[in-house]
């Protein structure tokens, strides 16, 4: 398999395009006059933007056809269901799309014969726990905590990545670990969990957090299709917050109850469908710290953050407010 001649235009396939991260990405390529971007996405736009081909598809349905067909060269693969599953049916629905949809890009990538490929996982890969470095860096051991259904499929996804990249070497492979995207037009569990009238804690568990602006995470998302640079990078803004801060940021009392009383309340209002956030898993990243090091994308691309981690959920904060 050959690269293309690096004199030809570069297109950009942008999955999960309509999302969050997928529309902050939109505007900065736009920005950056980046001229040939194809969005992906079941839903539509939530923003007009000049420079874009919009394609209303499924990430699960083929794409191989319509990739050489608008000569892509890179992919920006964003798709992904949040949405942890109550039962085996959600559970497997969930997986469709986040394992199987990666994987359905991976095997249009290949059709294509696409040059690189942006992933965007999470820190939580790392998994919240009691022995965690603190910095973490990306040679750390993933460790997703059981049951996290998000941190599990991102952990899949990252291995069905690490086996493509092994058998097709010219395809170039960039994974972004970001920790919690935030700004004003926020969405995300943090975000939901921010909606409600009270936070709980554990008792006697303060963890710090890091946060992302999403300007930042679309600058770094951008300067990565620009100027590609393969390997594996931890994504998040200078400094962090503790977990009381983020609920007096956003105006929301804390209520500390002791771990015994916590996970079982938890667990059990999941399972009874009375409150649809996580399982009792989610509780660990309320009490155990995943503070990554940024150290490795620094050095690799010079890449400056803007916004502390404090900005960022500042940003989402005063607009709650």
């Amino acid at each position: 398999m050959s690269l293309r001649n690096s004199d030809e235009a570069r297109v950009v396939a942008v999955t999960g395009a309509a999302g969050y991260v997928g529309s902050c990405l939109l505007q900065q390529l736009e920005e950056e006059s980046l001229e040939k971007v194809v969005a992906i996405d079941i839903k539509p736009l939530q923003n007009p933007v000049h420079n874009v081909a919009f394609i209303r598809r499924d990430v699960c349905q083929p794409l191989g056809e319509l990739f050489r067909e608008r000569r892509v060269d890179t992919v920006v693969h964003l798709a992904f269901s949040m949405r942890p599953g109550r039962n085996p049916a959600e559970v497997e629905s969930a997986r469709t799309v986040n394992v199987g949809g990666l994987e359905n890009v991976l095997r249009a990538c290949r059709s294509a014969r696409v040059r690189h490929l942006v992933y965007l996982s999470s820190h939580t890969v790392y998994g919240a726990h009691r022995d965690n470095p603190v910095p973490i860096t990306e040679e750390a051991p993933l460790r997703p905590n059981q049951g996290f259904q998000y941190a599990e499929h991102k952990l899949l996804c990252e291995e069905a990545i690490g086996r493509f990249s092994r058998e097709y070497r010219n395809t170039r492979i960039t994974i972004l670990r970001s920790c919690v995207v935030m700004g004003p037009s926020a969405q995300n569990y943090i975000t939901q969990a921010l909606d409600k009238p009270v936070l709980v804690s554990i008792l006697g568990q303060d963890p710090p957090m890091q946060f992302v602006h999403e300007t930042d995470i679309a600058r770094l998302i951008a300067l990565m299709v620009k100027d590609p640079h393969p390997g594996v990078y931890n994504a998040a803004g200078e400094r962090t917050v503790r977990y009381s801060h983020l609920a007096r940021l956003a105006g929301r009392p804390l209520v500390p109850l002791p771990s015994s009383l916590l996970y079982p309340i938890t667990e059990l209002t999941w399972r009874l469908g009375i409150q649809s956030d996580s399982p009792a898993a989610g509780i660990e990243f309320i009490r155990y710290p995943i503070v990554v090091s940024t150290g490795k994308l620094k050095g690799v691309t010079g890449f400056q953050f803007r916004y502390t981690s404090r900005e960022a959920l500042s940003a989402y904060a005063a607009n709650l407010r």
